[in-house]
């Protein structure tokens, strides 16, 4: 038996949505082509990056606490012609860094779940390469930095990614709407909500709102609990506060009236939104994705400036859920819902008709194709 195809996986830790895509098609491909393929995942910034990009996951971080920041290195570098000059630019302190990463990582797949690194790494591999594959994980407005026509497939989001990608000069065939690929977890059979909740000990005589603040417990998360709490709602708030320790132990010590409970990083993500009834988010793309799957009504509280904007008019516009930036908006949204039911209901229905359960299996096999082509 030949050597198995090995796919290197490219992401990085700006933000939680890279690693999450990157292990949720690994998974896939484990678990519907198991001994296909070997996988490996490199975090290029930390392992190549020369400084000070080597601190890109610090600075994100920091630039996420200061979002005009962000928005103004977003939108100077987002186009056809201007995310070429920042490349040119940069190409001479980057080249080495780029041919080191090429040398000490063969492959027979590349798999990008990044925008930074594609163009510097299809530099380096020239013209006749092996596949390079690019799975967006922006769900509307996406960067220019994620597209390069010399990527051998490009897989979109939705089909607004892939008209944005269209607009860039990209030939229609190179880019395929898939989905996000999220946990195959959110594809297994789920138990009924009444012995999710048993499960879980929420009760089971009121409504829950699972409240989340991604990977990082990033956003308003705290004042917006607050908030709910201070309205006197008749519902149960499920709080995941993601690796922010501090803030999880905030909230375990704050005076609460509504009944509650509050999570650090969790592992069952599926449980406890098919065991909720609404969701309020940032408006990552990875948990909406997922909150579509479990058919929630979306309550969207925070945005990154640029890659998230589309992600909130998507929701809205296709009234799936609301945009409540200011805590006491967050409250008064649920007020409402709590008073009209059917609105919560339509909402939940809507939001179910977009989700994608089998994008990481669709894109694992597709996968699968190009290796064994």
């Amino acid at each position: 038996m030949g050597k198995k195809p090995h796919i290197l996986f490219l992401y990085s830790d700006t933000g939680g949505g890279h690693r999450s895509a990157a292990l949720a098609i690994i998974e896939a491909l484990n678990t519907y082509f198991p001994d296909k393929v070997t996988t490996e995942m490199l975090d290029f910034f930390v392992a190549y990056a020369p400084p000070p990009f080597d601190k890109a996951a610090e600075a994100y971080a920091v630039m996420a606490e200061v979002p005009n920041l962000w928005a103004m290195g977003y939108r100077l570098s987002n186009g056809k012609y201007r995310s070429k000059l920042v490349y040119d630019v940069l190409w001479p302190y980057i080249r080495n860094a780029a041919a080191n990463l090429v040398l000490e990582h063969p492959c027979d797949l590349f798999v990008s779940v990044h925008p930074i690194i594609n163009t510097p790494v299809l530099r380096i591999l020239g013209e006749e390469h092996d596949p390079y594959v690019i799975v967006i994980t922006d769900l509307v407005s996406t960067h220019a930095f994620w597209y390069n026509r010399d990527a051998t497939l490009t897989l979109a989001l939705t089909e607004d990614a892939k008209l944005r990608g269209v607009d860039l000069g990209m030939a229609p065939e190179a880019i395929e709407v898939f989905g996000q690929p999220v946990s195959d977890q959110f594809r297994q059979t789920i138990p009924p909500k009444d012995s999710l909740r048993s499960q879980l000990g929420w009760p089971g005589d009121l409504p829950v709102v699972l409240m989340v603040g991604g990977g990082e417990g990033m956003g308003p998360l705290e004042e917006t609990v607050l908030a709910v709490d201070r309205a006197s709602l008749p519902l149960m708030m499920a709080v995941v506060t993601g690796r922010n320790q501090k803030l999880k132990n905030k909230l375990e010590n704050a005076d609460l009236e509504t009944p509650h409970q509050i999570f650090g990083f969790v592992e069952n993500m599926p449980q406890l939104m098919f065991a909720a009834d609404a969701i309020v988010t940032k408006a990552g793309p990875g948990t909406i994705s997922e909150a579509f799957i479990a058919g929630l009504p979306i309550i969207l509280y925070s945005r990154m400036p640029g890659q998230e904007e589309g992600n909130v008019s998507f929701v809205v516009e296709k009234e799936v859920g609301v945009w409540a930036p200011e805590p006491r908006q967050v409250a008064d949204t649920l007020r409402t819902w709590l008073a009209y039911p059917e609105l919560m209901k339509n909402m939940a229905e809507k939001s179910r008709s977009y989700a994608k359960p089998d994008a990481s299996k669709d894109i694992a096999e597709r996968i699968i194709r190009i290796v064994q082509q």
